[in-house]
C-alpha cells in the first residue's frame, strides 16, 4: 500500500486517475479518518476539472480537521467558480 506521500508524488506526477483511484483505496481501508487523504483526492479531482468532486472532498477533509489545507483550497475553488460564473453572465 502507498503512503499518502508516495500518492503526493504521483499526483505531482500528473498520473491524476492512478492517484485518485489509490487515495479511494486509502481512504476505503484506513481505520482513522485522514483530512491530508481527502485533500489530496480534492486536489486530484481539481486537476481532472472536476470542480464538484474536488469540493466534495475539501468539504470531508475540514470535517475532520477545519484548520487544514483544504479550507483554503476550497476558498480559492470557490472564488475561481464565482469568476467564472460572472464571465458567463456577462457575453
Amino acid at each position: 500500500m502507498y503512503t499518502l506521500d508516495g500518492i503526493e508524488s504521483i499526483l505531482q506526477e500528473g498520473r491524476i486517475e492512478e492517484a485518485i483511484s489509490l487515495l479511494g483505496d486509502y481512504i476505503s481501508s484506513s481505520t482513522v479518518p485522514s483530512d491530508r487523504a481527502y485533500y489530496l483526492l480534492g486536489n486530484a479531482y481539481r486537476k481532472k476539472g472536476d470542480w464538484q468532486g474536488a469540493i466534495n472532498n475539501y468539504l470531508e477533509a475540514m470535517a475532520i480537521n477545519p484548520e487544514s489545507p483544504a479550507a483554503n483550497a476550497y476558498r480559492m475553488a470557490n472564488d475561481i467558480l464565482d469568476f467564472y460564473n460572472k464571465d458567463m453572465y456577462n457575453q
